[in-house]
């Protein structure tokens, strides 16, 4: 999956597969997670919050099934 490099203190790149609803996060420690069912809406509303990360823990991070790769 292609992701976009991002500003952030944690997050480094983050890619979205909106066929598949697959939400990609590269945190800037290497690990790569994939967030499962994420809809297009949420994925919009990170890449534009102000800050990634506090949307990521507010609106991602425990609601939706992931995978660390």
């Amino acid at each position: 999956m292609n992701r976009i490099p991002v500003s952030s203190s944690n997050i480094a790149s983050i890619g979205y597969d909106p066929a598949s609803e697959v939400l990609e996060v590269e945190f800037t420690n290497g690990a790569v997670y994939q967030y499962y069912e994420v809809p297009q809406v949420i994925y919009d509303g990170l890449m534009s919050a102000p800050s990634h990360g506090v949307f990521l823990n507010g609106n991602v991070k425990n609601h939706f099934r992931y995978e660390r790769l």
